[in-house]
């Protein structure tokens, strides 16, 4: 086995306590933090404090004491077409996108990964909450959901290829955060009681149509707010600042609670109706990746997530082609939203999953 590992390092406790587990377990670690944006990038001053500034300095300073090397990687012009783009994209497209899947997928597990082999590093090494293990009676490496149910992040890594999973590892798949803090605090770092971050990293400001204005350098004209049978109900504000589901920032007085149950770019049109009409047990995704198994031959019961914080819901998966999967739900679903990712899982396996279409 090659004993050398590069841990991914955010500046965050999690990714601090990774790397300290993979030193413990005699690997020859490098620590690296990618530069994702530049601020102009996302229409930030020259001046602006950014706080991933910190964040490099946290990740250096346990590196430091664990006497590891330490690199700063640019990947700011791959972050802004492989992330940001496609986030503006599906926005004008009326989807909502996954940012954070998007990272994963092309940053962390495809341009970090040859930067490994650059180095010769055999691993690549993160902070996420999930495990891989391999299957010798299958001959698949499976991705499984965490220990810690409240932290499990498998649903944001169910892209991962098979050549992807022989060569990572996720130290703290089977700890608690809490353990995970013990550890830090033990340890004396830095950061063993910095918060998580909970928002885009891109968008700083959490006014995802403001952000998208500024990036683009346009605005987006306001539209007609509808209800299923076409009586224009009011005004909305650009298309980009709405997504299904969505019931607040609708500056509408109306009789009863609506909410948006569709988003059309070519008439420019925000759809709203109730919350029945939210409910539907069927879906199509597309842009698909197999983890567990190659491909799905026959109806399989699985259970589905089409958000990251909803439970699991029984459904029955087919594939009809080769980048398809059909998803018919045991019971219906509320606001399944096109551009947000479904994600199958057998148990605590991840079986695969796609984009909503």
């Amino acid at each position: 086995m090659n004993k050398k590992a590069m841990i991914a390092m955010s500046g965050g406790v999690d990714s601090s306590v990774a790397a300290y587990l993979m030193k413990k377990q005699g690997f020859d670690c490098v620590g690296v933090t990618m530069k994702l944006f530049n601020n102009e990038d996302i229409a930030l001053s020259r001046e602006h404090s950014c706080c991933s500034l910190d964040d490099v300095e946290d990740a250096r300073s346990i590196a430091f004491s664990m006497g590891m090397p330490y690199y700063v990687f640019n990947f700011s012009s791959r972050f802004r077409e492989d992330v940001i783009d496609r986030f503006v994209s599906a926005y004008e497209n009326g989807a909502t996108p996954n940012p954070c899947i998007d990272c994963n997928r092309f940053l962390k597990f495809d341009q970090l990964f040859f930067r490994a082999r650059d180095l010769k590093c055999g691993f690549v090494v993160t902070g996420h909450y999930a495990r891989i293990e391999y299957d010798a009676q299958r001959g698949r490496y499976l991705l499984k959901k965490a220990a810690d149910s409240t932290k499990d992040q498998s649903y944001v890594l169910y892209a991962m290829t098979q050549e992807q999973l022989a060569h990572a590892m996720f130290p703290l798949g089977s700890m608690t955060k809490a353990q995970t803090r013990a550890i830090a605090k033990a340890q004396g770092f830095v950061n063993a009681q910095k918060h998580d971050s909970q928002d885009i990293c891109f968008v700083q400001s959490g006014h995802y149509g403001d952000f998208i204005e500024r990036y683009l350098g346009k605005t987006f004209p306001e539209g007609d707010f509808v209800d299923k049978n076409g009586k224009i109900l009011g005004r909305h504000k650009g298309i980009i600042r709405y997504t299904v589901g969505q019931r607040k920032g609708l500056g509408l007085s109306l009789p009863a609670p609506m909410y948006v149950t569709k988003v059309d770019p070519e008439t420019n049109q925000v759809t709203l109706g109730f919350h029945e009409d939210l409910l539907s047990d069927t879906l199509t995704a597309t842009d698909i990746n197999l983890i567990s198994l190659d491909r799905i031959h026959t109806p399989l019961r699985l259970k589905a997530k089409v958000r990251y914080r909803q439970p699991e819901q029984w459904a029955t998966v087919t594939q009809p082609d080769e980048h398809t999967l059909r998803v018919v739900f045991d019971e219906p679903q509320r606001a399944i939203t096109k551009g947000q990712a479904l994600v199958l899982y057998d148990g605590d396996i991840v079986v695969g999953g796609g984009t909503i279409s």
